[in-house]
């Protein structure tokens, strides 16, 4: 493999590369339009355990799989390969766009010095991501304003992190958490908790889910006091609810923020109130 890619000598046969997010690893939750990309391909290029995965549409495409670490080379192999005039896709589990291939390949491609109108198509194909499919599970933590940080300091430095974690926590974003805890990682989500617990109680719900839609998926629902004793790690995403949020059974809901403005009984519209306007936050208690 060359150091560097170039576009000088431009593929005589269009080539295509695709980055297809396969969502949470169900094929039950991989969308049409990925399932179609998969199949027209030529290379399959991905880690080794998402390649896997894809054993159920996956038949005689060229396969391209490494474990961790690794993911600037199979990005340069994807690129190369498509340069070349093949139909190749790069999976990424969730969506590709999202903590994943997606950002890394577009940066080859602009390192090669491809363009929007070249020979070579580029698309993304979006998948179901961790945190809406983690959410599912538990109900609507996700139900309101919310953010996603990761807590890996492999590409992005601590302080940096920290940083998000406290804006998240004072701005009262529900907050799910990718990549929370590794072996070598112990103490990071316990900062993160005590960033959080400077601004929300230690009664706010969180859940935590292992392996979501998989064989091996588990989920717990605990407290923002007590969630960093429970068993996880880097498979797991945590979702910590917002000041608002409530346990409902095993289901946290997050409120839109309805009840503020509307009678539940028969919905019509609270004193001070207008539909299609601004909420007027100086009438009555707002719940």
């Amino acid at each position: 493999m060359s150091d560097k890619l170039t576009m000088n000598d431009k593929p005589k046969i269009n080539g295509t590369l695709s980055i297809v997010g396969i969502g949470p690893g169900s094929e039950k939750l991989l969308t049409p339009m990925a399932r179609e990309a998969i199949e027209a391909a030529d290379s399959v290029v991905g880690y080794k355990p998402y390649i896997d995965s894809l054993h159920f549409v996956i038949t005689d495409q060229d396969i391209t799989a490494n474990g961790m670490t690794s993911e600037v080379e199979r990005a340069r192999v994807a690129v190369e390969q498509a340069l070349s005039g093949r139909k190749v896709v790069v999976v990424s589990s969730g969506d590709a766009g999202i903590y994943a291939m997606g950002s890394l390949v577009y940066e080859l491609l602009q390192y090669s010095g491809w363009n929007e109108g070249d020979a070579l198509k580029v698309d993304m194909i979006p998948g179901v991501t961790a945190a809406t499919s983690c959410a599912s599970l538990v109900g609507t933590p996700l139900g309101h304003d919310s953010c996603t940080i990761s807590l890996s300091d492999l590409l992005t430095p601590w302080e940096l992190i920290e940083r998000r974690v406290a804006a998240a926590a004072e701005a009262d974003f529900a907050v799910t958490f990718y990549n929370p805890r590794s072996r070598r990682r112990q103490e990071h989500i316990r900062i993160a908790r005590d960033i959080l617990l400077k601004h929300r109680d230690a009664a706010t719900p969180v859940a935590i889910v292992k392996d979501a839609y998989r064989e091996e998926q588990t989920i717990t629902i605990s407290t923002l006091g007590d969630f960093v004793e429970c068993e996880f790690g880097m498979t797991a995403a945590v979702i910590i609810g917002n000041s608002q949020s409530y346990r409902f059974g095993d289901k946290i809901i997050t409120p839109r923020g309805y009840s503020r403005k509307y009678h539940f009984e028969n919905g019509s519209v609270k004193p001070g109130q207008k539909r299609g306007r601004s909420l007027n936050t100086e009438v009555g208690e707002l719940a």
